[in-house]
């Protein structure tokens, strides 16, 4: 789907993309953009949106209207509709489901409006003017590389995947296989199973494994920090805690505390603010300029987070609130 690919670290996007500096608020005509987020049940997304927000304000004379997906594609589908009628000047959409919002993609370009899509694209739209993600696959190679550098003599494993089907979840289901499956034999998958990215399912699926298993795995490993918080959750009811190693993905608020107080190993942080950042201003310098970004795949590249590195995290600042 898309021509070429920039991988970047989060201090380089903004170089790489050939933005320029905001400009006063005065001399810029006012442009008015449609925010589809996956869901604000997700920490990740709640943040997501209030970094374009501030963006937005930063560059001056851009209003958005937010529009919650609510991880329902009719939802997102009926929203974007809404705002081709409405007559917004560009869209960001996180597509709940990249096949079936599509349709909805395809005709808001086709009505002249431009689309940028977020932590995930959407299948079979060429034109989408940029996908601005982080690399899932890359993140889940570093998470499998921190359960390694910290077991470096092996370790069994579970593994709490995402949403079945979800090219997220695949990703970062195979770059943890990536990782842990060349790393030799010691490194054991003792089970595998969906929590769909939630932290009531993470707490539920981590409790009937634990019931199943008998011993107690070395790690959890999850596809989100919602999930890995669920599985913290279950292995203090069982009186595991400091027993079980538990590494998440996303470096929420929420895991940040827990990686600093120590119920979680790490996380992986893939910039989640910088994405929606960056979203923004490419699609108002398109709107305003008609700059066209060098690449129209701009992956983040995400890092382990734990407590030897905490400061590094994008929301390190939040942690204490």
């Amino acid at each position: 789907m898309f021509k070429r690919t920039f991988m970047l670290t989060a201090t380089a996007v903004i170089a790489a993309v050939g933005l320029s500096a905001p400009v006063s608020a005065q001399s810029e005509e006012e442009v008015t953009l449609l925010v589809s987020p996956l869901s604000f049940a997700f920490p990740h997304f709640v943040f997501m949106v209030e970094q374009m927000e501030d963006e937005a304000a930063l560059i001056g004379n851009v209003n958005i209207i937010v529009a919650d997906g609510q991880l329902s594609s009719p939802k997102q589908i009926t929203d974007i509709e809404a705002a081709i009628v409405q007559g917004v000047d560009g869209i960001i959409v996180a597509p709940t489901d990249a096949d079936s919002l599509a349709g909805a993609v395809r005709m808001a370009i086709e009505n002249g409006i431009p689309v940028v899509t977020v932590d995930r694209p959407v299948n079979g739209v060429p034109d989408v003017l940029a996908n601005v993600a982080a690399d899932n696959y890359i993140g889940a190679v570093a998470q499998g590389e921190q359960v390694i550098a910290d077991f470096p003599e092996g370790a069994t494993i579970v593994n709490l995947q995402g949403i079945p089907g979800d090219k997220t979840a695949n990703d970062r289901n195979g770059g943890a296989h990536e990782a842990l499956d060349a790393a030799g034999d010691s490194y054991i998958f003792v089970s595998e199973q969906a929590a769909n990215f939630s932290r009531d399912e993470g707490l539920s699926v981590t409790e009937n494994i634990l019931t199943g298993l008998g011993d107690a795995p070395a790690v959890i490993i999850a596809a989100n920090d919602d999930m890995a918080l669920g599985a913290v959750q279950a292995v203090e009811a069982r009186g595991l805690t400091g027993q079980v190693a538990i590494y998440g993905y996303d470096g929420s608020k929420d895991a940040l505390r827990a990686v600093r107080d120590g119920t979680l190993a790490g996380t992986v942080d893939q910039f989640p603010g910088e994405q929606g950042r960056t979203a923004v201003r490419i699609l108002v310098d398109h709107i305003r300029n008609g700059t066209v970004p060098e690449s129209d795949n701009i992956l983040l590249a995400p890092i382990a987070i734990t407590s030897a590195n905490l400061d590094m995290a994008e929301r390190i600042s939040l942690i204490g609130e």
